[in-house]
């Protein structure tokens, strides 16, 4: 698994949950449809008319997550751009995704602006595998956070947060250490934890 598979997860997923923020700072959502991905570079298009398209010019930040029927959900933050050579771009999105000619049947196309997001930071997240997977990966130059949680060297050994862990992910040692590939990120080591071992990653 790598940035690029997460990517083509998304095309073939193809109507994603899409995160903008408007000029007040309020969040919107909507479903759209991802119509390429190549390497590095996830590529979509919306009609200048819409609030989507202010949105997106008045503010790069999105977010985007879609989940398959196997269970397996990737989740995108990056940054968007819109691409040059805009009619280039509609005829090559609509001769990969010919079902956009019932909706923009002819010249109207071309009210649609093309928009790339071609750096960012995707996570892979497998519900469908006991325990559950997950990875992290960056794409364009953006560096990845660490998330979740770190048992540090003040850990007692005791086993709480062992014996809690819904997905069994800590494992025994000194100190005691979590699996980040299948930790859940719930915080129920950090609460429990004695002697206040646990810490988020990343702080």
């Amino acid at each position: 698994m790598n940035a690029q598979n997460c990517l083509q997860m998304l095309r073939e997923i193809k109507d994603v949950s899409f995160a903008t923020v408007d000029e007040n700072g309020l969040p919107h959502n909507r479903i759209i449809d991802v119509m390429i991905a190549e390497e590095n570079r996830l590529v979509f298009c919306t009609g200048r008319g819409k609030d989507f398209y202010r949105q997106l010019t008045g503010n790069p930040h999105v977010a985007i997550s879609g989940l398959n029927k196997n269970w397996q959900m990737v989740r995108l933050t990056g940054t968007v751009r819109k691409l040059d050579e805009q009619k280039k771009w509609i005829d090559r999105i609509f001769d990969e995704n010919p079902s956009m000619n019932d909706v923009y049947p002819g010249e109207s196309r071309y009210i649609l602006d093309p928009f790339a997001i071609e750096s960012g930071t995707v996570e892979f997240f497998d519900l469908g595998t006991s325990p559950i997977h997950r990875e992290s990966f960056s794409f364009g130059g953006s560096k990845t956070a660490e998330k979740g949680f770190f048992i540090t060297d003040s850990c007692i050994g005791c086993g709480t947060c062992q014996s809690g862990c819904p997905q069994q992910s800590i494992e025994e040692g000194t100190p005691f250490a979590i699996r980040q590939d299948s930790c859940l990120h719930c915080g129920l080591c950090y609460e429990v934890c004695p002697v206040n071992a646990i810490i988020r990653r990343g702080e």
